[in-house]
């Protein structure tokens, strides 16, 4: 099987973050995945670049329950949380008032209504 279409590719992430390929690449690469992680997460649903991969996971059984192709809302709320892990690369930032990482706002009401399972 063919590798799977990154969700956020390495261009939409550097244009995203206004950086230059370079230095920060590993970091990047890293915080891109975290933040498609952390929307997954939120979203109680498997994210897929696009039709094709998603079929493929539901063939192979790995797609979970309830899987979605990635919208426009979705991708911009990943590279929110994207900026924000970028932008803060320590627990603890000085001159804020608080030291707790959460998904941005913004984030949250983007993926909001794609969210699968919010019953009790």
């Amino acid at each position: 099987m063919a590798d799977a279409t990154p969700i956020i590719s390495t261009d939409q992430a550097l244009a995203h973050l206004r950086v230059d390929a370079g230095a920060d690449d590993a970091i990047i690469a890293l915080y891109v995945s975290a933040a498609v992680q952390s929307a997954s997460d939120f979203l109680n649903r498997q994210i897929y670049a696009n039709a094709d991969d998603m079929a493929a996971a539901v063939l192979a059984g790995t797609a979970g329950d309830d899987p979605i192709v990635i919208n426009d809302a979705v991708r911009a709320a990943i590279l929110l949380i994207l900026g924000k892990l970028y932008a803060y690369r320590e627990d603890v930032v000085v001159g804020t008032s608080s030291s707790v990482m959460e998904l941005p706002a913004g984030s949250k009401q983007l993926l909001f209504p794609y969210r699968a399972g919010l019953g009790v």
